[in-house]
Parts: C-alpha cells; structure tokens; sequence
C-alpha cells in the first residue's frame, strides 16, 4: 500500500472478537500466527484475540514508519494541513466517545467515571497539539556583525513508543498526539493486558487521513517486541511509560545507538496536608490522590502527611469515607473504584500490605482481597489505609500500584518537606494549606516535577507531565513535548559584502 496516499478506512465497529495488528495502513495478524487473549479485570472474563506480534511484524513496522519518513509526505504537509488531520482524529473519537469508553471499561475494569475522563482526555489531547503545532516554530537570533541567524524545528524521525496498562487510550494519545503533530511516524507497542483501545486509534488515525506508516500499532511481548524496538538501527527515539527498572533497561540499550530517550516512570509521591487546611476539601482531594485508578497510577499521592495537630480529626473522616468507597460494576455510575489489572498485580498489592503489618504498621481499612457481589472472579482489593508506619518499611519505600495508602504525622513545615524528599522519586506531588506564601515555600522545595495545591488533578493538556530522580526524565502532555520529538537545526549565514578571511592567508 502506498505511503503517498491517504487511507480511506471503512469504519468497523469498536468492540470486536478479534483485533489485528496496523502495520503500513493495514490491519494484519501475526506473521506467527500468535493471539493474546485480553481479559476484563472486573468478571474475569475473555473479551477478546489480538494478533501478538513478534520480532517479524515489529521489524516490518519499523520499515513501514522508516519509508512513510524518509520519502512520505506526512512531514512535508503544511503544518495548517496536519492540524486538521488531528483535529479529524478528535473529531471522530468525540463521535465514538461511548463505544471507546465501553470498550476501555472492558479491557481495563477501571470505573466508568474513570473511563470517561480518560477518554475525554485522550482527545483533547489531539485537540491541543493540533493548536499547538502552529505555534512550534525555529527563532531568528541577532548575531554581532553581519550574519543572520534563524533556527529550524525538524522531526526527529521515527519513534518507538511503549505505553502501560493503567491508562492505555489516555497514554498512547499522550504518545502519538505529539510526534505526528511534528511530522514523525511512530510504532505504538501497547501493554499486552489492555492493547484495545490502542488499536482502535490507530485505525482512527487511518480514517482522519494521517498517511499509511505513520502510525503503526504492534501489541507483543515487553521483553521481545519492545526490547527489539528499543535496540532498532532504524528507530530515533524510544518513549516508555512504566517502571524503573525497566526504564533503566530501555535508557542502557538505548545508548548503545545514542537514540534519543523520554522516560515517564514510577512514584512515591507524597500528599501534606498542614493544620491550616480545609480539612474536608483535603479529605475528598486526598481520597482522590490514592483511589483513583484504583490506586494504578504512577503520580498516586500514596504518601500522606498530616500536621500532627489535626491528625486525629482528619484521619476519622478520611478513614471512615475510604470504608464508604463502592466497588463493583464498573458500568455503574455509582461505583467508586474499579478493578485491578490481574491476579499478578492484585498478589503483589496484598503482599506489600501483609509486610507492613509484619513490620508493625496498622491497618485502619481495608487490607484484603475484596469480592464485590456478582463480580467475585475479578481482581478487586478494598481501599486500604495503614498508619503507624515508618520509612525503612518496604510499604512505605517501594511503590505498591494499587489503593493503598501510609500515613504519618509531621510536626511543622521543615519536617513536611524533609519527609516528602525521602524518597527516591520525584513525580507527583500535594499541598493543602490556606496560607499561600507557604504553599509557595514547600512547593518549592518539593522535589517533585508535578505540584498540586489544593488540588487533586494532576494533568490537563498544556501542563507538563514528567518526574525528577528515579521518575524518569521528559515532560508529556505540554508544549514542551513537541520539543521531545524534534531537532532544532541552527542555520547561519553571512551577508556581508566583503569575503572573510578569519585565517588572514
């Protein structure tokens, strides 16, 4: 299939028994023949095949985004011309909105209020770079003496992406939205356990008019197709949302070719709440912070610190609401929070809350395995709270990636930020206090790249999203981004009338 033509899709329904591969414009299974059974968290339940990709397909993806770069026209286009292609990408989501938040539920087991904003979000993000592509442009510099100086943005080429489980359409979007707004052409390797909605975009992609090898979306195997990529002659840049440690693998052999890396990683993040508060708007807020997601996201506020003068009467309201939280069907509008991921991460959750309380923390909620009625074989765990805690304790050290929370007290403001930096990430961050000038204090010496004041949300498009330390290193989601993906040339010329003569031969 041609890589000068837009692709004219036909549009398929959403939910499906069976979800090929996009490589090169067209929807493909496996050169292996391998599927990936996708389970939804909250029954259980298979939803659905997907082509697995393998070493094979990720090689012919990266030659199709290879050939749609070097001699495609998607990053001649003018820059007006592929706004309204990611407006159309928009355009069409918004007109899909309920189907892809079904299907999101289904892939994922999160809450539908979750779902919503997630999807919500995804295309406002489109929405934003097509505005923000506009605006992205090189400098002219005044140089001493005759010479004129102007700068070039260019794309950078094409780029591995590889997005986590937690926020599959919202990630991928965060991804894609960015790099072709610039002009480069991207393999999306989603996460094996909710590649869905991923794939769906993709194709959506297609129908708006973005180019055939542009986008190409590959689900596999992390340590087989993802490594490959990431190893990849022909790939310029690697982007990973997940772990540490394996963001510290991805950055190691991605400098044997010196590709350029972006890393959004794990946290610890912590949530302060001082004596001065709205202690119910800190309650709600902090409730959010941890229980969102179900506690499966990486700038989770799993942390909290309250002001050892209000500590009791804030943790008695905290405590008794996080016990008033509903889980059950994901589709009900008064459900609260939804399922974990799988049996996996649902073992590590309670293992990580059984070593607290062999260290001798306590539990004031939660702290097992739930069993919501009629959803009893899906992976759920209630909304957990442990006090008496200290940071030498794994709980309190490592993050856990699901809903539970630690608490302690502190004494004054010092303290606060001491026991905030204690950690080996930097990602999220949370203050709730009245008095200005010291939220501006602690926010400073907050070593976190993402602040919130008196405020649960931690992401809109335009702010920038990305950590300090072990957090990982690039900022998504903001103007900042577009710089991400692509390179600044400096172009310098001389108009004097007179030739130089710097060596003076």
């Amino acid at each position: 299939m041609s890589t000068t033509q837009e692709i004219k899709v036909e549009q398929a329904a959403i939910k499906r028994d069976f979800y090929h591969l996009i490589i090169n414009g067209e929807k493909v299974k496996s050169s292996s023949d391998e599927t990936i059974k996708v389970y939804n968290p909250a029954t259980g339940e298979l939803v659905a095949e997907v082509a697995k990709a393998s070493k094979e397909d990720a090689n012919r993806a990266v030659s199709a985004a290879r050939e749609a770069f070097d001699n495609g026209k998607w990053k001649k286009y003018p820059v007006g011309r592929r706004a309204q292609v990611l407006n159309k990408i928009a355009s069409i989501m918004r007109a899909r909105f309920n189907e892809l938040v079904e299907l999101e539920i289904l892939d994922t087991g999160k809450s539908i209020h979750a779902a919503q904003g997630q999807v919500m979000q995804a295309i406002e993000d489109f929405e934003f770079y097509a505005g923000a592509i506009v605006g992205h442009r090189g400098t002219v510099n005044n140089v001493p003496g005759q010479f004129h100086n102007y700068t070039e943005k260019e794309p950078v080429g094409v780029c591995a992406q590889i997005t986590p489980w937690n926020y599959p359409m919202m990630m991928a979007a965060w991804k894609v939205a960015p790099a072709i707004a610039v002009g480069c052409s991207v393999i999306v390797k989603p996460a094996s356990l909710t590649p869905l909605t991923t794939i769906i975009l993709g194709e959506i992609c297609l129908e708006a008019g973005v180019p055939a090898g542009v986008v190409n979306i590959i689900p596999g195997s992390g340590a087989e197709v993802g490594d490959y990529l990431v190893g990849h002659p022909q790939v310029d840049k690697v982007a990973f949302t997940g772990s540490t440690p394996i963001g510290k693998d991805i950055m190691a052999k991605a400098s044997q070719s010196l590709k350029r890396v972006t890393l959004e990683l794990g946290g610890k993040s912590p949530n302060l709440v001082f004596n001065d508060a709205d202690i119910d708007a800190a309650v709600d807020g902090s409730l959010f912070g941890i229980f969102y997601n179900s506690g499966q996201s990486c700038e989770a506020r799993s942390r909290l610190y309250v002001q050892e003068d209000i500590y009791e009467e804030f943790m008695s309201k905290f405590v008794q609401k996080a016990k008033a939280i509903k889980l059950g069907d994901p589709f009900d509008k008064g459900t609260h929070m939804g399922a974990i991921i799988d049996q996996r991460q649902l073992d590590t959750i309670d293992s990580y809350v059984k070593s607290a309380v062999e260290d001798g923390a306590e539990i004031l909620a939660g702290g097992k395995v739930a069993k919501p009625e009629g959803f009893e074989n899906g992976f759920w765990y209630e909304p957990t709270v442990i006090a008496n805690v200290n940071h030498d304790m794994k709980a309190v050290k490592e993050e856990i990636f699901g809903p539970v929370v630690v608490v302690m007290k502190f004494k004054d403001e010092k303290e606060a930020i001491k026991l905030a930096n204690d950690t080996e990430y930097g990602l999220g961050s949370a203050i709730w206090t009245k008095d200005g000038a010291k939220a501006t204090r602690v926010a400073n010496g907050i070593q976190a790249g993402i602040v919130m004041v008196n405020c649960p949300f931690s992401a809109f498009p335009g702010t920038p999203f990305g950590g300090y330390k072990q957090s990982g290193f690039g900022r998504e989601l903001s103007i900042e981004s577009l710089d991400l993906y692509t390179e600044t040339k400096s172009i310098l010329t001389y108009y004097g009338s007179r030739p130089l003569n710097p060596l003076g031969v």
